[in-house]
C-alpha cells in the first residue's frame, strides 16, 4: 500500500521531472550521455545463454569500493555477463576506466515500475548486488517478482539517515523485507538495519569494502607530480573541496606562507561544474596558479595548483605530505579519508563528518588525523607537521597500519553473495550477532 502511494506521488511528480531532467541536460553536458536510459529506454539486452549478474553503484565512491567485488567474480565466474548501473556520469566513466568492455553499464532508470520492469527484462539478473543504501521501492518490488535475490553490499545506514528513515520505518520494513541478505559495514549499521524493520536473520556484519579498496594502477603516461611542482617543495592536497571550503583554505594559505613561503596548495574541487568558479575566486584574490588542465606546472610563485580535471585524486594523495578531506568545513558531512589514510598521508578534516563519523573517530584515536574548526586552526595543524616531518610521518604510518588491520572485508562479503550465485540460498546470511569487533561501522 504504501509502495502504491509512493509511486502515484512519483507519477504526479513526472512534470517537475522532466522539467528537472531538461535543465540538467542543458546545463550539465555529461548527463547528455544515454540519457534515454534514465526513462527505461535502448537498454540492449544481453546475451540469455550467460547467467547475468547486476550491481548498482550510484556514483563513484561506490564502484571504488565495488571493485575488488567485481574482479573477484571475474575470476570466479568468468562466463557470467556483469551488468553495472549507476546514476551518475562520473560514476559511469569509473567503471569504463576500471573494466572497460568486460562489464556492461547502463545508467539506472527512474523508479517507476514499468521502467525498471524493462531493465530488468532485457538484463534477466541472476541475482542483484545493491551497494551500501539504494533502496529504490519499485526497483526492489519488481527484484521480488522475479525472483531476483537482492543482496545489499556494504550497507551503511548513518545516525542523520536513519533519523529520516525512523519516521517511515512502515516503508522502510516493506522495503527490506524485499532484501535477502544485508551484508553491513559495521555493527551500528546492522541494529540500525534491524530497528528499521529488517530481520535480524538476514542481517550480516561483514566489514567495510572501502578498507580492500585497490590502488590504481599508474600508467606511463601518469604525470610525475613531485618533479612538476618540485622534488622539496612541501605540497598540501586539499581533495573534494566544495563551495565555501576554497576561501577557507587560501585563507589558511595565506597565514602558512608567511613562515613557509614555498608551500604548495593543491586544490582539488569535488564537483566539475565547480571549477569555474574556484578559478574566478583565485583570479578575484590575485593568486597566482597553475591549472591541470592547461598542462601547467606551478613555478616557485605559483602557490596553488588548482586540479580541474577528473579521476586523479589518488595520485595526488601518493605524491603529498598532507591532505585535508573537503566536505567538512561546510555541512556537507564529510567525504571518505581511506584513500589517502592508504597511501600513508596525514589527514585534517572540519568538525562536519556525520557521514564518515566513526572513521574520522578511529583515525583521531590512532593519531592519524586532525580536526580543526576554521582557517586559523586549519593552519597551525599544517604549521605542526611541518615544524616536525617526522611526525608528521609517525602519524601517516599509523593510519596506513590501521587500514591493513581493517581490511577482509571482500572475503567476508563473498561468504554472503556466493551461495546465491549458487543457486543455494541464504545460508551464509545472518545472524546479526556474528559481528566483528572494532570495526568501524560508517566509511
Amino acid at each position: 500500500m504504501l509502495r502504491r502511494l509512493y509511486t502515484l506521488l512519483l507519477i504526479l511528480g513526472l512534470p517537475l521531472l522532466g522539467v528537472l531532467l531538461a535543465w540538467r541536460l542543458w546545463h550539465r553536458p555529461e548527463y547528455r550521455d544515454r540519457w534515454w536510459q534514465r526513462l527505461g529506454l535502448g537498454f540492449a539486452p544481453v546475451p540469455r545463454e550467460r547467467p547475468c549478474l547486476w550491481l548498482h553503484a550510484v556514483s563513484v565512491g561506490e564502484v571504488v569500493a565495488a571493485t575488488p567485488l567485481v574482479k573477484r567474480l571475474q575470476s570466479r565466474y568468468p562466463n557470467w555477463t556483469i551488468v553495472v548501473t549507476t546514476l551518475t556520469p562520473t560514476g559511469a566513466e569509473r567503471v569504463r576506466r576500471t573494466f572497460g568492455d568486460a562489464v556492461t553499464h547502463y545508467y539506472l532508470p527512474l523508479d517507476l515500475p514499468w521502467m525498471v520492469d524493462r531493465l530488468l527484462g532485457r538484463i534477466a539478473p541472476r541475482a542483484a548486488i545493491v551497494m551500501e543504501t539504494e533502496l529504490w521501492p519499485n526497483l526492489l518490488a519488481a527484484c521480488g517478482r522475479r525472483d531476483v535475490p537482492v543482496v545489499l553490499a556494504n550497507a551503511r545506514i548513518s545516525e542523520r539517515s536513519f533519523r529520516h528513515y525512523r519516521r517511515l520505518r512502515p516503508l522502510m520494513a516493506e522495503l527490506l523485507s524485499e532484501v535477502s541478505c544485508a551484508a553491513a559495514q559495521g555493527k551500528a549499521d546492522a541494529e540500525r538495519l534491524a530497528a528499521l524493520g529488517m530481520a535480524r536473520s538476514a542481517i550480516r556484519v561483514t566489514g567495510n569494502l572501502k578498507f580492500d579498496r585497490e590502488r590504481r594502477a599508474v600508467g606511463a603516461e601518469a604525470p610525475d607530480w613531485r618533479s612538476g611542482w618540485g622534488a622539496t617543495r612541501p605540497v598540501w592536497v586539499a581533495g573534494s573541496t566544495h563551495e565555501g571550503e576554497e576561501a577557507l583554505l587560501l585563507d589558511a594559505l595565506a597565514i602558512l606562507r608567511a613562515r613557509w613561503p614555498d608551500l604548495l596548495l593543491v586544490l582539488v574541487p569535488r564537483h566539475p561544474q565547480r571549477f569555474e568558479a574556484v578559478r574566478a575566486l583565485l583570479d578575484a584574490r590575485g593568486i597566482a596558479y597553475a591549472r591541470r588542465s592547461a598542462q601547467q606546472w606551478p613555478t616557485a610563485a605559483m602557490p596553488v595548483f588548482l586540479i580541474d580535471t577528473m579521476g586523479e585524486l589518488g595520485m595526488l594523495y601518493e605524491a603529498a605530505d598532507f591532505a585535508f578531506i573537503g566536505g567538512s568545513l561546510v555541512p556537507v558531512g564529510g567525504h571518505n579519508a581511506l584513500e589517502a589514510v592508504d597511501h600513508g598521508v596525514p589527514v585534517l578534516t572540519g568538525p562536519a563528518v556525520s557521514n564518515f563519523r566513526e572513521i574520522y573517530a578511529a583515525l583521531r584515536e590512532e593519531g592519524a588525523a586532525v580536526m580543526v574548526d576554521d582557517a586559523a586552526s586549519l593552519a597551525q595543524g599544517i604549521d605542526t607537521w611541518l615544524t616536525d616531518p617526522q611526525a608528521a610521518g609517525r602519524a601517516g604510518a599509523r593510519g596506513q597500519r590501521w587500514m591493513a588491520e581493517n581490511r577482509g572485508a571482500v572475503d567476508r562479503l563473498w561468504e554472503v553473495i556466493e551461495p546465491y550465485l549458487a543457486g543455494t540460498g541464504p545460508a551464509a546470511c545472518g545472524p546479526v550477532d556474528e559481528r566483528l569487533s572494532g570495526r568501524p561501522a560508517e566509511a
